[in-house]
């Protein structure tokens, strides 16, 4: 009778673990920012957390909570390929969820109330509405002039120029003098105006300006 009570708390709580996955990857991130692997590798990586977490929490609580933070600093320091810190924050709360709905000791309740919260939250935080003025991506030039690199304002006059949009700020993140390419991440705004000449099909995290 036991284990049949633990096998349908644990049904339960990965029932609950994957209605809050759902919301959070293919309702809010895949809808807002559309990367589809990602978002299949998102809730892959949450399931897989989830049914390793679900085992270690059965003998020790402790281990669990270890493995969890594991499993969240490995994403960090073993991805092969670099993404946006957007995707960092939609992975943390893919495993965080993992974390929160396999680790035995709490309630119910409490599980749903934590994941209801916690998606409610990402919700307006992440909502096109809330920022809606400032938008963030990466560009590649496909020459270096030394001068603008030297002076930020011209630099930034320039980016708006070619881009067709008003840059507020931009970071170097990359020189290549070997092929010319210079990685730069920025910020701008569109007004309805810069809207219209901004092409809708240029990806939200890369662009090379000619």
């Amino acid at each position: 009778m036991t284990t049949l009570a633990s096998l349908g708390d644990l049904g339960l709580r990965f029932a609950i673990n994957c209605a809050a996955l759902a919301i959070l990857i293919f309702g809010l991130y895949y809808r807002r920012h559309g990367d589809r692997i990602l978002a299949s590798t998102a809730a892959m990586f949450n399931i897989f957390a989830f049914a390793v977490l679900g085992k270690l929490s059965s003998v020790e609580f402790g281990l669990a909570a270890g493995f969890g933070l594991f499993a969240i600093l490995a994403l960090f320091n073993l991805r092969s390929e670099q993404i946006g810190r957007i995707e960092i924050a939609y992975f943390f709360g893919a495993i965080a969820l993992a974390v929160i709905c396999s680790i035995e000791g709490s309630p119910t309740i409490n599980v749903i109330a934590i994941a209801s919260l916690t998606l409610a939250g990402v919700y307006v935080v992440d909502h096109p509405a809330l920022m809606s003025g400032s938008r963030a991506i990466t560009v590649t030039l496909d020459r270096i002039d030394p001068h603008l690199l030297s002076d930020p304002v011209a630099m930034r006059d320039v980016l708006s120029g070619r881009l067709g949009v008003t840059v507020t700020g931009f970071e170097i993140v990359s020189l290549n003098y070997v092929n010319e390419l210079a990685i730069i991440n920025l910020t701008y705004t569109k007004t309805a105006e810069e809207a219209e000449s901004f092409s809708n099909d240029i990806s939200p995290r890369s662009h090379s300006p000619s």
